[in-house]
């Protein structure tokens, strides 16, 4: 088990995500029709609205709410289609919940008005190297920014995944981000990091990052992990749908915790915030209870 450090995100209109004390769970709402896990699901937006209440219900702390897929191969959505897709959802939730919204989104002008509906976190999976404005919609709305690693885009983010040291080299790209986002105006204390499960990666990549996620304590920010139902799983497993991953996704959640995670990105919150849970048990117990 690694220490984790506490941090205190601030959010716009004065609020706060404090992270450490407790492992927050991020409900995944897709609102596509070709998402790797559950496309089609809620494309209505009432159908959206009440699975996003039932995900607060079944513990989520963040409500991450996405437009286009970004599984490797997906098709670009364009930004109209995107903000037809979840707009109305962000609005209708953030007058329905306390939990935390949060957009998915590589879009700057997608996420200016998904803020000005109420979201409060913006999770870039591209890391802003697909559209730096990005960073001026988050320093001017006073947002928290989720920076994933990646390369490249979906169509070519696997021939990208050449490493010699996945673990260094990830941290040095999430360096970089950061230091895109502050130039843009974003504060670091306002800054989350994600290693990008399965994005430019191969199994063996996703594997190594997961063990050393402890390492990336050392770049001073709050990590989200999130291997829910990644394909890197079927390296494990043997082939499966996506729905049939639930038990490596659980081993995945724990050790996560367990090694340093502050937030995990899930899609079965019921059953990942029993995981969290527990695993955040054994933390104290170690940490605490103990003395260590």
């Amino acid at each position: 088990m690694f220490e984790r450090t506490r941090y205190t995100v601030p959010l716009p209109s004065g609020r706060a995500m404090v992270l450490g004390e407790r492992t927050l769970v991020m409900g995944i709402l897709n609102i596509t029709p070709d998402s790797f896990s559950d496309g089609g699901l809620h494309l209505d937006v009432d159908h959206a609205v009440h699975a996003g209440l039932q995900l607060v219900e079944d513990g989520a702390d963040i409500l991450d709410i996405g437009g286009e897929s970004t599984r490797p191969g997906a098709q670009a959505v364009g930004e109209r289609e995107e903000m037809r897709r979840v707009l109305p959802v962000v609005e209708k939730l953030a007058g329905r919940t306390a939990a935390l919204i949060s957009i998915d989104t590589y879009k700057s002008r997608v996420a200016r008005e998904a803020l000005a509906r109420g979201a409060v976190i913006i999770n870039d999976i591209s890391g802003l190297q697909y559209d730096p404005a990005l960073a001026r919609v988050a320093a001017e709305t006073q947002a928290a920014m989720v920076l994933m690693h990646t390369r490249g885009h979906s169509r070519e983010m696997y021939e990208r995944a050449v490493y010699d040291n996945v673990i260094t080299e990830v941290c040095s790209e999430l360096e970089d981000a950061m230091q895109r986002a502050i130039d843009g105006g974003v504060l670091r204390e306002a800054i989350v990091l994600d290693p990008g499960f399965g994005f430019a990666k191969r199994p063996e990549h996703s594997y190594a990052l997961l063990a050393g996620l402890g390492e990336l304590a050392a770049l001073g920010r709050p990590i989200l992990s999130g291997p829910s139902r990644k394909s890197f799983l079927k390296d494990a497993l043997g082939e499966r749908e996506p729905a049939g991953r639930e038990w490596g996704t659980a081993a995945g959640v724990a050790a996560s915790v367990l090694l340093g995670a502050h937030i995990v990105r899930v899609h079965n919150v019921k059953a990942m915030t029993d995981v969290v849970r527990v695993a955040d048990r054994l933390r104290r117990a170690r940490f605490i209870e103990t003395g260590a």
